[in-house]
């Protein structure tokens, strides 16, 4: 992890030719075109992109030659000048056929029996098949079986272009030399039968396919395992009459295969007792074999494919183990959610409830102060309309706007100005706590302002002398604009309902910036704040919690911020956040081993920050990922009710979020468009912030625009510009 430069820096660069596409951008994008490609393939190669299922039924026969439609069940229509030939298979010679192949479970078994009954075979695969079990096809070949083409995805040829036509032998035979390194010149058509159910529409593709270089094989004998009628019944069916030769069809795809294997163990001695050999089609014809090798860069090539492919493969399980993770993190986290936020809500809205004695000494407010000019005026009334005695300090840290003239020229007895060479806010916050007079000390930012009740609400939880520090309620002022809105909701359920939770598992991970305070003896005993992150807030909780301090929630000690308005404004505040979430984390790992408090907060607090905020989030996307490949490739009904059920799931935590804080639910009309949009905004943050993490870069301060719009309920507004929006909260 990399300590954070300080926020006045700025690291000017001439700029000398092309400007580079940064770094931070480019891995993302192309783990994301990536992504999208691995599925893609995968959907082509599951036969859900580019997929025909229209079967084609009987035509008319006229236009078939008679010695095709009365003759064997090979047909040779290679000859440019002849005519088609119809081949038979000799006497006494099985050759038995498998189609739509290879499978996983069953061609193994099939091939075992073959093997255990010195038997040959031709397997008809399709190149979807081929492509995804490589090693079926290379163990077809090693033990001596022959190969033909099956197309790549099974359409009915009689439907598809000469162009498509060749597409799907081509594709099957990249297929084939990535997995074997051979080429065949064998074919049977999808849906073929006999050679008398040929007729108009399917003789056209027999001819043009055979005009390619491929004898095309049919049957003449079915065994119609494919209806599971039985193993008597396959026996029988695949039977030849008369000692006759024949091409006999089975599977070993497509569904439940036992029935075939079984028939199968039967079906060979019992023939060979009958004087049949069982052959591969070119050696019961006296033809050369149907195999020639793959070299050079077609060899290469399909290598390519079928390694492409498998990579898909694996990289789609993976996403789905993924998905199962975060469906698992996202039930368990709403679920806890609900349940110990109802606990928190019930135990602190108790009558009788009550932290110890309300503090009425005076406590000290640090305002550290980066070119706030547009909102320190609204922050320092809010201040001084406290109704508890408040000592208010503004650091100004070094700002080149007029931000300490403007409170000076306020000329209010209980506020100072600390003026500072720029340092960061960490440095501010801490001359601010070396120059403050009271022993409970209120931070906050100086773009937010306080209700008049807030650091009242804030300092009643330092009853207990346990307590080190105590996190107020941050809520978005400015909501008016969608990207506020969506703020807003993830601020009432994604910060807020989470603090009520950590507040309960005493693992309380972050005290915002916003609105915090915190016992002065709490902060001299772990150093202060630390410069050794960009997330500072985060970090000086994670280390009182290592020291044995108590850190809790106060609901009702709110405070109105206003969040980012564009997306480069958020994605800059989220990068830092997330980046400096991740330096938290590894700065504090120790205590995962370490016994007291500490190791209470290492293997509870810290893998639940891990989780919830840095995990969960990275993985979230994968629930759009996968609703928009469910849409695409299907089911789409199934996919759409899960992603709905999720939806409602997170429905369900933030009207519960809202009602726990009085907020109007109107705001969540727009949470299903945050849950597609916004997700992925957050997803990308996080997944630079990984990178930047993992390379050792550097992130500097970002100083966002400010437009001064938020004020708090019952605060006296001040002066306004003209041009200024109306404020929301």
């Amino acid at each position: 992890m990399t300590s954070p430069a300080p926020r006045g820096r700025r690291n000017v660069r001439k700029q000398s030719g092309r400007r580079r596409f940064p770094m931070r951008y480019l891995l993302p994008s192309l783990l994301l075109v990536a992504l999208l490609a691995m599925l893609m393939l995968r959907g082509y190669v599951h036969s859900e992109i580019l997929a025909d299922h229209r079967v084609r039924p009987p035509a008319a026969t006229d236009r078939v030659p008679e010695r095709i439609l009365d003759g064997g069940p090979v047909i040779d229509a290679r000859s440019t000048t002849g005519p088609a030939r119809s081949l038979s298979i000799p006497g006494h010679h099985i050759v038995l056929t498998f189609d739509d192949g290879p499978d996983p479970v069953w061609t193994p078994k099939v091939l075992d029996e073959l093997k255990k009954h010195h038997a040959h075979g031709v397997f008809f695969v399709t190149g979807t098949m081929a492509s995804r079990y490589p090693e079926l096809v290379r163990r077809m070949v090693d033990e001596g079986h022959e190969v033909g083409l099956h197309t790549f995805d099974h359409p009915d040829l009689s439907y598809q272009s000469h162009s498509r036509i060749d597409w799907e032998l081509s594709q099957n035979q990249l297929a084939l030399a990535g997995a074997a390194g051979i080429r065949t010149s064998l074919f049977r058509p999808p849906y073929s039968s006999f050679a008398d159910a040929m007729d108009n529409k399917s003789w056209p593709v027999t001819r043009y396919v055979g005009s390619r270089g491929y004898l095309t094989v049919v049957n003449n004998t079915d065994s119609e395992d494919w209806k599971r009628p039985g193993v008597p019944a396959i026996i029988g069916r695949a039977t030849p009459k008369g000692g006759r030769g024949a091409v006999i069809l089975m599977h070993d795809s497509g569904g439940n295969r036992s029935q075939t294997v079984a028939a199968l163990g039967e079906f060979l001695p019992r023939m060979r007792q009958r004087g049949y050999e069982f052959t591969n089609l070119t050696t019961a014809l006296g033809a050369p074999s149907a195999h020639t090798p793959v070299t050079g860069f077609a060899l290469w090539k399909g290598k390519a494919f079928v390694y492409a492919v498998g990579l898909s493969e694996n990289a789609t399980g993976v996403l789905v183990a993924g998905l199962a993770v975060i469906g698992v993190l996202v039930l368990v986290r709403f679920g806890l959610m609900l349940l110990l936020s109802f606990l928190h809500a019930r135990k602190v809205r108790r009558r009788d409830f009550s932290w110890g004695p309300e503090p009425t000494r005076p406590v000290s407010v640090l305002v550290p102060a980066y070119n706030e000019r547009e909102c320190i005026a609204n922050t320092v009334r809010s201040l001084v309309a406290s109704d508890h005695p408040v000592e208010i300090i503004v650091i100004d840290d070094g700002s080149t706007d007029g931000t300490a003239g403007i409170v000076e020229a306020m000329r209010l007895p209980q506020v100072r100005v600390i003026r500072q060479r720029n340092a960061g806010k960490p440095a501010a916050l801490n001359n601010g706590i070396a120059h403050s007079r009271h022993d409970i000390v209120v931070m906050m930012d100086g773009d937010t302002v306080f209700e008049p009740a807030t650091v009242r609400e804030l300092v009643q939880p330092f009853a207990d002398p346990r307590v080190g520090a105590v996190a107020g309620n941050a809520k978005v002022g400015n909501r008016d604009s969608l990207i506020g809105a969506w703020q807003h909701i993830e601020y009432v359920m994604g910060f807020n309902l989470d603090r009520r939770m950590y507040d309960i598992l005493r693992c309380m991970p972050t005290i915002p910036g916003a609105v915090g305070a915190f016992r002065r003896e709490a902060l001299d005993r772990i150093g202060g704040m630390s410069e050794d992150t960009l997330a500072e807030d985060t970090d000086v909780t994670m280390a009182l919690h290592r020291d044995g301090w108590q850190v809790v929630y106060a609901e009702n000690a709110r405070a109105w911020t206003e969040a980012p308005e564009t997306v480069q404004q958020l994605w800059s505040q989220r990068y830092r956040w997330s980046y400096g979430t991740m330096q938290a984390i590894w700065k504090h790992r120790r205590a995962v081993v370490e016994r007291g408090p500490s190791g209470r907060f290492g293997r509870v607090g810290l893998p639940f920050v891990a989780l919830f905020m840095v995990v969960a989030p990275l993985l979230a996307p994968l629930i759009d990922v996968f609703l928009l490949y469910g849409l695409v490739f299907g089911p789409t009904r199934k996919t759409v009710l899960a992603w709905l059920g999720v939806l409602a799931v997170q429905g369900i935590c933030a009207a519960y979020a809202f009602r726990l804080d009085r907020e109007r639910m109107t705001h969540l009309i727009s949470l299903p468009l945050q849950q597609i949009l916004y997700r992925q905004l957050m997803y990308v943050v996080l997944l630079q912030s990984w990178i930047t993490a993992l390379t050792g870069g550097r992130l500097r301060w970002q100083k966002l625009r400010r437009t001064g719009v938020v004020e708090a309920p019952g605060v006296t507004p001040g002066r306004r510009r003209s041009n200024d929006r109306r404020p929301v909260a």
